[in-house]
């Protein structure tokens, strides 16, 4: 299987190589230094996101809710601050909203046994929706000056680079030390290669999804606090957007096989490299949003296909929770 995965990954490098020199060469604009700042960005949010994504996926999960919690826990810190509450109070607001999101998601999938599918599309909704009619006065909420003190990760850049992708680095090499270095990382990867065996051993697999998904709602309120401080703003309505697809395209184009216990933040590199380029030159050839939409889905569409080739899923340990 190792074999399988490099190919993989080596196949997807190849591809993101071509199609950034084709780009480069024969794209007017594409790389110009404000398009390459700009590809910089965005591929460090959907990194981060991917990661998040990852955690959740190596264990047979997925979580489509992660876009609304981008949007809704940081437009909350910078709605509260625009209405007198103090920085302090406000992120610990957003923090806690996070943490019980996290755990209401992880619970109905560990103790419930929701299937994540459904799980998520739910919670996503009402978190959304709770955000709109409770929390936020407009779509897009600006930032606060007081709150400058605290925009500095995204803001700016070390030795040129911008902040947002310092930001998605110290991520990246925060979760691959959790995955490979950790004792729960260990009991992720077994509990998504065969869940009734990691069990049977003794693994305490429901604590183990509903940290997960905790996780992944912290990475994602932590890509949004990165994109809000970056852009100055939060526009809240980007959980109606596409953009959990381009996130399920990195995990598993990148070669997280969707049957489990497969993969790491090396594949998530790679898919944030190759979906990041090809996003942003159908920007640049001015793609419409249904024709980029149209070849997300293709593209989506094979990846699936190839991971279920690459990765068949062992029917004897599938569970009522997969995707």
């Amino acid at each position: 299987m190792r074999k399988q995965r490099v190919t993989q990954q080596a196949i997807v490098f190849a591809i993101f190589v071509v199609l950034f020199a084709i780009f480069a060469l024969f794209l007017p604009g594409f790389f110009s230094a404000p398009n390459m700042l700009a590809l910089l960005q965005n591929v460090a949010f959907l990194g981060i996101l991917g990661l998040g994504m990852a955690l959740v996926v190596i264990s047979r999960g997925i979580d489509i809710s992660m876009i609304a919690a981008l949007a809704v826990p940081p437009g909350l810190v910078l709605q509260m601050v625009q209405n007198g509450y103090g920085p302090t109070i406000s992120v610990v607001a957003a923090f806690a909203l996070v943490i019980v999101f996290g755990l209401v998601n992880g619970w109905l999938v560990a103790y419930a046994e929701v299937p994540s599918l459904f799980t998520t599309l739910a919670s996503g909704l009402f978190l959304a929706g709770l955000g709109q009619v409770a929390f936020f006065q407009l779509d897009v909420v600006q930032w606060p000056a007081a709150l400058d003190g605290l925009g500095w990760f995204g803001r700016g850049g070390i030795l040129g680079v911008p902040m947002p992708v310092v930001m998605f680095g110290i991520a990246a090499a925060i979760v691959a030390l959790f995955l490979r270095q950790t004792r729960i990382g260990a009991y992720i990867y077994a509990l998504g290669d065969n869940p009734f065996g990691a069990r049977t051993t003794g693994i305490p697999t429901r604590p183990i999804i509903l940290l997960q998904y905790v996780l992944a709602a912290l990475i994602a309120a932590f890509a949004g606090f990165v994109m809000a401080a970056s852009i100055n703003s939060m526009p809240t309505r980007v959980f109606n957007s596409t953009m959990i697809y381009d996130v399920i395209l990195v995990v598993v184009l990148g070669g997280i096989g969707l049957s489990g216990g497969r993969g790491g933040v090396p594949n998530v590199i790679i898919g944030t490299l190759l979906i990041g380029t090809m996003l942003n030159g159908m920007t640049i050839l001015d793609f419409s949003y249904s024709a980029q939409n149209l070849v997300k889905g293709v593209v989506l569409l094979v990846a699936i296909l190839a991971d279920s080739f690459l990765n068949p899923r062992n029917e004897e340990t599938a569970q009522q929770g997969d995707i």
